[in-house]
């Protein structure tokens, strides 16, 4: 499954885990949370308003006016503007923070253990 990278399947939940020089400790538990939300951002809004799109349209056809059907195609393109934003702002988030982390120990490095779900020597260590 994608959601389980090799490296969150790696954690192991008894040990706790610190970001960078904060001191916080943290269980693995909640870096991987974080990352499924990540996910659901990133996949199930886009697919949620492309069906909420597809709804209107629909029900601006069955009302066979000119003017609703006009308005619930520039709904639905709206939404599909919507939906791609949300994916690519996403997306993109992911691989600026996953190019910025380097082998220092920052805060950027805390991000990426958080919203790509990668733990290693360079994100979040175990304390």
């Amino acid at each position: 499954m994608y959601m389980l990278s090799d490296a969150m399947v790696k954690m192991n939940e008894e040990v706790s885990y610190t970001c960078g020089n904060l001191g916080t400790e943290f269980s693995s538990t909640f870096p991987y949370i974080c990352h499924i939300i990540v996910l659901i951002i990133k996949i199930a809004i886009p697919i949620l308003l492309v069906i909420f799109g597809m709804l209107d349209l629909g029900k601006a056809v069955v009302a066979s006016k000119e003017d609703e059907i006009k308005k619930g195609q520039q709904l639905f393109i709206r939404r599909i503007v919507s939906a791609i934003l949300v994916f690519f702002v996403v997306m993109i988030v992911q691989i600026v923070v996953k190019f910025a982390s380097s082998s220092d120990v920052t805060i950027v490095n805390c991000m990426n253990c958080f919203i790509n779900g990668t733990i290693s020597d360079k994100s979040c260590r175990e304390a």
